[in-house]
């Protein structure tokens, strides 16, 4: 499960403390924040939050975290990013990749009998000099499979 509360749909990969997400955040036009912003910028509350359609990238690392926005990124991708994963995690025995474009990569490296080990290679994509990388510990095959198809629900 994934300790991020973005309102949107969220696709989490790695453990508490070392992940990577593709999330696409949604703003609560209830929220007090939100409204306060609002009010300072002249709009409703429903005009600020609009329609939530900017996916992200979040990661952390040993407690060290940032992420980034995909401008002009549709449901399209995450969805093939994430079927891809779920393909290869049903069929596997052994290492695979997984990959994502020119800002994510993902390698996986089986960890016991059911669990993953996930390697993340991140190129923000106004930096693409600094790539990172985000290295997980164990994550349960079967949970995972259970996010990925959460995900892919949540953008049918």
């Amino acid at each position: 499960m994934s300790p991020l509360a973005v309102g949107g749909p969220e696709l989490f990969i790695g453990t508490g403390t070392d992940y990577v997400a593709l999330v696409r955040p949604e703003l609560d036009p209830a929220d007090p924040g939100v409204r306060r912003a609002a009010d300072e910028a002249g709009v409703t509350p429903e005009e600020l939050a609009g329609p939530g359609d900017t996916w992200a990238v979040l990661f952390e690392q040993d407690g060290e975290g940032d992420g980034f926005e995909l401008p002009g990124v549709r449901d399209a991708e995450p969805a093939a990013f994430a079927r891809q994963l779920r393909d290869q995690l049903a069929a596997a025995s052994g290492p695979f990749t997984v990959d994502g474009g020119a800002v994510l990569r993902l390698d996986a490296h089986p960890s016991g009998a059911d669990a993953y080990t996930f390697t993340a290679h991140i190129t923000p994509p106004d930096d693409a000099e600094t790539p990172l990388t985000v290295r997980t510990g164990p994550v349960p095959v079967a949970g995972l499979l259970a996010d990925l198809d959460a995900f892919l629900g949540s953008l049918a």
